[in-house]
């Protein structure tokens, strides 16, 4: 669902560390100068909660080892009705937060998305995370097809840009030294497989210098807003 008669969604998609936040961050201003933007986070934003909990005092380290645990079992279509609910507590702030960008867009702002839903690789970061089916777990089955008509909804929408931003293994790691390389290794496979049929894509090297990722994804902005009828200076 999207029309060029409505104001364009730009997607951000990349592994931690591959500079989504400071890209955002800097484009934002830039799209401003051609029309009104405003950015937007439509990730789970699970894994910052995680990190959150593990620092705590005295309880971090057992909490760490009990997410681990859950993760297994989400692996393993063996989740608990207590993580499936937790999961979906994530999937309806999701929701909230991807209604409340459709209003802003439907008040003519361009639209800058740090991160967006996907269904091609289920489990993903930004995909549906509850097993399609378990067998002898209705609930959960139930809870899974809530998520799954969800995200059906979510990717309805096709976001008109899609920035694609490649990082090395090792660059994402020195970038996020918090994070477990593992974890980052799957995120930069599959960020390497995943498209948006309906959105033209732009694949971005992020392992360049910042000035030069950032004067390149300007370039790249630049272009599409100009193919769309946008002029600089037009939002003043």
């Amino acid at each position: 669902m999207n029309s060029k008669n409505n104001p364009p969604i730009i997607a951000i998609i990349g592994c931690d560390g591959s500079g989504k936040s400071t890209i955002s961050e800097h484009l934002i201003g830039f799209i401003n100068q051609y029309v009104p933007a405003v950015k937007v986070h439509l990730g789970k934003q699970a894994g910052n909660v995680e990190r959150q909990l593990v620092k705590l005092p005295l309880l971090g380290k057992k909490l760490g080892k009990t997410i681990d645990r859950k993760k297994v079992k989400v692996a393993k279509s063996k989740i608990g009705v207590v993580p499936a609910l937790v999961m979906m507590i994530f999937v309806l702030r999701r929701l909230f937060r991807f209604r409340r960008m459709l209003r802003l867009r439907k008040q003519g702002l361009i639209i800058l998305a740090d991160r967006y839903p996907q269904m091609q690789i289920p489990g993903a970061y930004d995909g549906v995370l509850l097993p399609e089916h378990v067998p002898g777990r209705p609930f959960i089955n139930w809870l899974a097809g809530r998520e799954h008509q969800a995200f059906r909804w979510m990717t309805s929408y096709k976001p008109d840009l899609v920035l694609k931003l490649d990082v090395d293994i090792d660059v994402a790691c020195a970038r996020k030294p918090d994070h477990r390389r593992e974890s980052l290794e799957k995120k930069v496979a599959v960020t390497s497989k995943l498209n948006f049929p309906g959105s033209e894509t732009v694949d971005i090297d992020v392992n360049q210098p910042l000035d030069h990722v950032l004067l390149l994804t300007e370039r790249v902005v630049a272009d599409f807003l100009q193919s769309r009828g946008y002029k600089m200076g037009a939002s003043h």
